[in-house]
Parts: structure tokens; C-alpha cells; sequence
């Protein structure tokens, strides 16, 4: 793994890193509406991302297969949102205040940090299998695409950093404690990614499998997790602005690096 592939992978946890650090100058809690403003900003990158980083790229190397081209790109999509529903269901885990996943004994903080970490884990297979398609030589995958990649969700990263971050402080915890647990749920995103590089240059010939996996996993997070975050409570467009801006930005950092 070449050094250009070691920073891409690291841009995202350094970017969950940066908005952890927020719990240092930002009061106890983070008001509903800027969550829903950050949760609507999310979907849409991750949504942008799924698509023109990731599906495209699966059916664009599925071509051959001619009419059935398709099937890469639904197998996986399907599998990764398959995968991620499993995740959801065996982790015991808390969601808009709900406690999620099988009954245990784990404290209410520990399971806030492992709703970010359940999150976190797709975002790495993303950037990872993105820069596995280009390690193998794809034509049709850049390192300026896979940076562009990184760098979205990175950008992305950093309210999550800071959403996670403020609910433990507002638990009671040390800033310092927070701050490294925040750390260490955007920890398992470069791990995330280094082993989906290893598996997706194991087995090239499943690289468009691996691509829409990531995107179907992606996108269970946005249905599941942040577009109910987005629309709960009192009506308000902000989320849905926020959804435009991300999916935008996401876009134009694809098309333009890639």
C-alpha cells in the first residue's frame, strides 16, 4: 500500500478527528435544528458519493456483460444494504434516543459511540474499494477521483465529529475522555478501508460488486439513520437544504477531481 493510498484512507478519520476536537470550544449540546441542518448535509454526500463515486463506476466495469451489466451493481447494492441491516440489528446501539439492537448491559455512552462507529464503517469501505479500482488499473477510476472520494467525506466528517462528541459531553464526561472516544469511532474508517483494499485486490473480477456494496451500505445509513434525523419534530426545510448543498458539493468535488 503506497504512501498516496495511506493518506487518502486517513483523510476521513482526520476529518472525525478535527469535529471530535470541537467538544473543546462548543457549549453541551448541539441544538436540534443544526442537527438536522448537519444530518441533511451528510445524506446528500453520502448520496452523491453512492452514486458518482461508487454505482457508476460498478456498472461502467460491468459493460461487458452487455445487457446484463446491471447485475453487478444490484447484487451488490443489495448485499451491502443487507450487511449493513445485520450490523444494525446484532450491535447494541442508541438512535434518536432509542435503544437499538439486542438488550445488554453496555452503558448508555458506549452505545452512543457505537451508533457512530456502526455509521463510520461504510464511509471507509467507500474509500477504500474506490481506491482498490484504481490500484488495479481501472481506466475509469482516478486517484483524483478516490482523493475527491476522501475528501467529501472527510468534509462531511467533521459535524458527525462534533455531533457525536457534544451528546457524551452531555452525558457528564471529560472533554478530554470525549474527545477520544470521538476519535476512536473514526477509527475503524481507515481500518475499514485498508481491509476492503485487500479484499477488492485479492479478487479484482468482484471490484464492481465491492463498489456497489459500499453504496448500498452507504445508503442504508441515510434511510435508516440520518433522513429520520433530518425530518423529526416540527417541519422545517432546513435539513432539505442542507441535502442539496452536500449532494452538490459531493457532485462537483467528483466531476472536477475526477
Amino acid at each position: 500500500m503506497n504512501t498516496e493510498v495511506i493518506f487518502g484512507i486517513l483523510i476521513p478519520f482526520i476529518g472525525t478527528s478535527l469535529g471530535a476536537a470541537m467538544v473543546f470550544f462548543l457549549r453541551r449540546q448541539i441544538s436540534r435544528g443544526l442537527q438536522k441542518v448537519l444530518a441533511g448535509f451528510a445524506s446528500g454526500v453520502m448520496v452523491a458519493a453512492s452514486f458518482w463515486s461508487l454505482l457508476q463506476p460498478a456498472l461502467e466495469g460491468s459493460e461487458g456483460m452487455g445487457k446484463l451489466s446491471f447485475i453487478p451493481a444490484a447484487v451488490g447494492f443489495l448485499i451491502g444494504i443487507g450487511f449493513l441491516l445485520l450490523l444494525d440489528v446484532a450491535i447494541p446501539h442508541i438512535h434518536m434516543d432509542n435503544m437499538e439492537g439486542p438488550k445488554s448491559g453496555l452503558k448508555r455512552t458506549t452505545k452512543l459511540i457505537l451508533a457512530v462507529t456502526l455509521h463510520n464503517i461504510p464511509e471507509g469501505m467507500a474509500v477504500g474499494v474506490v481506491y482498490a479500482g484504481w490500484l488495479s488499473g481501472r481506466s475509469d477510476i482516478s486517484s483524483a477521483a478516490a482523493l475527491a472520494l476522501a475528501i467529501g467525506i472527510a468534509i462531511q466528517n467533521f459535524p458527525e465529529g462534533a455531533i457525536v462528541s457534544m451528546p457524551l459531553r452531555a452525558e457528564g464526561m471529560s472533554k478530554g475522555k470525549t474527545f477520544l472516544y470521538g476519535v476512536l469511532s473514526g477509527a475503524v474508517e481507515p481500518l475499514a478501508a485498508a481491509l476492503t483494499i485487500l479484499v477488492s485486490s485479492a479478487v479484482v473480477p468482484v471490484l464492481p460488486y465491492m463498489l456497489s456494496f459500499a453504496a448500498g451500505a452507504m445508503m442504508y445509513v441515510v434511510v435508516e439513520e440520518l433522513i429520520p434525523e433530518m425530518s423529526e419534530g416540527k417541519h422545517s426545510n432546513a435539513g432539505t437544504i442542507a441535502f442539496a448543498v452536500g449532494f452538490v458539493l459531493m457532485m462537483i468535488l467528483d466531476v472536477a477531481l475526477g
